[in-house]
């Protein structure tokens, strides 16, 4: 009698728990880094736009100064005012350049986070996003902000590229003022040279004097303000590129906005505090104490939930206390500094 075949049982293959879940939106680890990548390629794409923009205002400002620069020697009888007046439009160019340098900033900052926080633990087994990161992302994307100011855009491209424009225009203007139509023979001659129009010449060159020192003074009052994020800088170290932990003195302080990472506290009267404080563990993740408190109207007995939140995590706050105490009375207040689990070390070291 012919043995019959029987097949082995099939192994169920258990499902991949998912690495995220909200409002029923189910991400395996798979799909979440397949989103992350997507994102990436994006936030590159739209950082090199702008790059290419910033070399955009430069090469206006190359052409305009070489067709002066042409214009004014190459026929005697021009007035030395052309270069002046092409000094104040690569002013405006330099102005452009700088607005622009912000939006690239804001864009490169996003990818630098991503390679730091996110690709480079990938290569350093167990993987294990910063919660932090997560956060500072979030927070960009949902309420973006300039990581440097205007002023340090200005002077930092002022540093790079546009001194040594501003050093070939003074250095024009000065030959073709001296040497044009024929060499200058005194100081007094020079300094009539430099009249335009009903300007006597001294008063113009105070004016061009002050001008170059206050970009000089620009270029200089900047160096100490925040790195630029997008720049190729080490992630460990004092200047590791992330704003929130360094703290900037003196005039720094004052020009340079501090990015930190908005941090908040939110007090909860509830007559539910039980069943509060368990939907705000399970759906926040975030640790709840309760203190007891009176209303002083009504003289009627309260419990108080405290609990440390960052920006990204106050709608989902809002929502979970409705859902369990549309009564409750909510208060979110921004927090100077917390320290602890979730949030900055208590520790200064990384």
């Amino acid at each position: 009698m012919p043995r019959k075949k029987t097949t082995p049982p099939t192994q169920s293959v258990p499902e991949e728990e998912p690495v995220w879940t909200y409002r029923g939106y189910r991400a395996k680890t798979s799909e979440f880094i397949t989103a992350m990548v997507h994102f990436f390629r994006a936030e590159i794409t739209r950082s090199n736009v702008w790059r290419q923009r910033l070399d955009t205002t430069t090469n206006w400002a190359v052409v305009s100064t070489g067709a002066a620069l042409s214009v004014s020697f190459s026929q005697p009888n021009v007035h030395h005012g052309v270069i002046i007046l092409n000094t104040l439009l690569v002013t405006w160019f330099l102005f452009i350049e700088a607005r622009r340098y912000r939006y690239y900033e804001l864009w490169s900052y996003r990818v630098r986070l991503m390679e730091t926080d996110f690709y480079a633990p990938m290569l350093v087994p167990p993987f294990h996003p910063s919660p932090e990161w997560a956060e500072s992302l979030a927070e960009n994307l949902l309420a973006p902000s300039f990581p440097i100011s205007m002023l340090e855009a200005f002077g930092r491209r002022l540093r790079r590229n546009y001194l040594w424009i501003y050093l070939i225009l003074g250095a024009s203007w000065f030959g073709k003022n001296f040497l044009f139509p024929q060499p200058a023979v005194s100081v007094a001659e020079f300094v009539q040279r430099g009249a335009v129009g009903p300007i006597p010449g001294y008063i113009m060159i105070a004016l061009g004097a002050l001008y170059h020192l206050v970009l000089v003074l620009i270029a200089i009052g900047t160096l100490g303000m925040t790195q630029a994020t997008g720049e190729i800088l080490p992630r460990f170290g004092e200047d590791n590129g992330h704003t929130d932990t360094t703290t900037k003195r003196g005039i720094a302080s004052f020009l340079a906005p501090q990015h930190k990472r908005k941090q908040l506290l939110a007090l909860i009267i509830t007559d539910k505090a039980e069943s509060v404080s368990k939907r705000i563990l399970a759906d926040l993740r975030r640790g709840v104490t309760s203190m007891e408190g009176r209303g002083m109207y009504t003289g009627k007995g309260h419990s108080v939930l405290m609990c440390a939140l960052t920006v990204t995590e106050v709608h989902n706050l809002k929502v979970a206390v409705a859902k369990e105490d549309p009564n409750a009375f909510v208060i979110v207040s921004p927090a100077q500094e917390i320290l602890g689990r979730g949030f900055n070390p208590l520790s200064e070291e990384d």
